[in-house]
């Protein structure tokens, strides 16, 4: 088998993984829908003229607006957390194993909201509706590029909390959310516990990014920024830094997944039978050919300066000060083998909700996924979050 078609099994099947596996999709038909603010000011005092942003729903919203759970996409996630927008498409949502009538959350008890996040990575794709520094500046015509103000977790939070607002949800059933989900999980129950009974943070730092993972996240900015076409942020009508987003993306996923699935995807094979790696510094491992095409092909939907305001938005995470206004009742779902967050940070996260007088529960997934097994293999977790949702 060639290096390409190697590399191209590898991102299909992370692909199918993401999208729950095998499991039924929710079944109704996926409706993307448009959200636009006006004039929204950031949590730095910025002004933004118009934020767009794309979201989707689950279930009927009841008479008393009381049943609606929000899910809060991860990293390099979109609003697709179930369902599918045509017949025609290949995959569910990435949390389709749980979300859908009779799932452990039920559509047909909840109204499951999710939407796409300001930056977010995937502005190529045409399911996603975002606003960042590859939009247009409404004073100039032109992208915002690095002119676009830097956003936090909480900024997208706000802009979230104007979306529900507009539909005349005042409280909320429960917020949930993997990794960088997650992260905004734990800041609506700081900025917003009136409207927070329950929160389910998966795969989560806690209540503040460690300073581990800001350098780790530092890492993942590098090669955009060492890529001569990023151009201080200025590519936009240019040659995009392809090869440096590339490359930050290929780290991104091999920091999230683990030793148990490298060694049970690739082993030390060469990518192809007809090459020694030992001969050449340009004959390849299949892990190496499986990064890279799974690198590229992220790449080409992805917006490298939406790229680094994320990192920013996860770096600057922190409610640690602001834990005596949460109020909300607490399910952390670490994965074994996690290497960006470790279940220990929800441990540590839970004993000091607790030492606030508030519940706090902790269930682990396991896998050789390492962080992904909160995406892959959150079916494990049905059951927990079924009855943590009816308490």
């Amino acid at each position: 088998m060639s290096a390409m078609r190697i590399a191209a099994s590898l991102f299909g099947t992370l692909l199918l993984l993401a999208a729950g596996g095998p499991a039924l999709a929710y079944d109704e038909p996926v409706e993307k829908r448009e959200f636009v603010l006006r004039d929204f000011t950031t949590e730095q005092g910025e002004t933004i003229a118009e934020v767009r942003i794309g979201w989707e729903a689950y279930g009927e919203l009841n008479a008393a607006k009381d049943n609606v759970i929000l899910i809060c996409h991860y990293f390099s996630g979109t609003s697709a957390a179930a369902g599918k927008y045509t017949a025609e498409q290949e995959r569910p949502g990435y949390w389709d194993a749980i979300i859908g009538p009779g799932k452990p959350i039920d559509t047909d008890a909840y109204y499951v909201v999710s939407s796409d996040t300001l930056v977010n990575l995937n502005v190529a794709d045409p399911n996603v509706i975002t606003t960042g520094p590859a939009s247009l500046d409404p004073a100039t015509g032109e992208p915002y590029g690095l002119d676009f103000p830097v956003v936090s977790m909480r900024d997208f939070v706000n802009v979230q909390k104007a979306l529900l607002d507009s539909l005349g949800i005042e409280r909320l059933h429960a917020v949930m959310g993997a990794s960088g989900g997650s992260v905004q999980t734990m800041e609506w129950a700081a900025a917003y516990p009136e409207m927070v009974p329950r929160a389910i943070p998966v795969i989560s730092p806690g209540l503040e990014m460690p300073p581990y993972v800001v350098g780790l996240l530092k890492m993942w900015n590098m090669p955009i920024e060492m890529d001569p076409n990023w151009n201080g942020g200025d590519y936009y009508g240019g040659t995009p830094p392809l090869e440096g987003l590339s490359n930050a993306l290929q780290l991104v996923t091999l920091n999230a997944l683990h030793f148990d699935w490298a060694e049970s995807t690739f082993g030390r094979s060469p990518a192809s039978e007809e090459i020694d790696p030992e001969a050449a510094f340009a004959h390849e491992y299949k892990v190496e050919a499986g990064l890279q095409a799974s690198g590229d092909a992220r790449a080409a939907t992805t917006d490298a300066n939406h790229f680094l305001y994320m990192s920013k938005a996860n770096m600057t995470f922190s409610v640690a000060d602001e834990i005596e206004k949460i109020e909300a009742k607490t399910l952390f779902i670490p994965a074994e083998g996690d290497m960006i967050f470790p279940p220990f940070l929800s441990e540590l996260a839970a004993e000091r909700l607790r030492a606030q007088g508030l519940e706090a529960e902790v269930f682990t997934v396991t896998g050789p996924f390492g962080h992904l097994n909160g995406v892959f293999n959150i079916d494990q977790a049905g059951e927990a979050i079924r009855a943590f949702l009816e308490e």
